[in-house]
């Protein structure tokens, strides 16, 4: 069981998190969620290769690439890399 600090003071240096990244769901984090139109995707990938949170998800070669909602925070780096502007940046609902 890992001690909770008591003071900011305890906390060590550097940013720290209690969860695993597979557990701590940071998509309620998101005001803007990637969408993609598969009529303009070309599978490239290059959304999959440049995602920093590994949320653009790639079942097996040839299929369309898909979005885990779950962690994405909507930082944007798969729709600016897309090649074929088939990545579009959508406001969250009910945000």
């Amino acid at each position: 069981m890992v001690e909770m600090p008591k003071t900011y003071k305890d906390l060590p240096s550097t940013p720290i998190t209690f969860f695993t990244t597979e557990d701590n769901k940071t998509g309620t984090w998101r005001t803007i969620r990637p969408v993609i139109d598969k009529e303009k995707c070309t599978r490239c990938y290059i959304c999959w290769k440049f995602c920093p949170d590994l949320s653009i998800e790639v079942e097996k070669e040839g299929d369309y690439p898909s979005v885990d909602y779950d962690h994405c925070k909507g930082c944007g780096i798969c729709a600016n890399e897309c090649p074929s502007d088939a990545i579009t940046m959508e406001k969250e609902m009910g945000k």
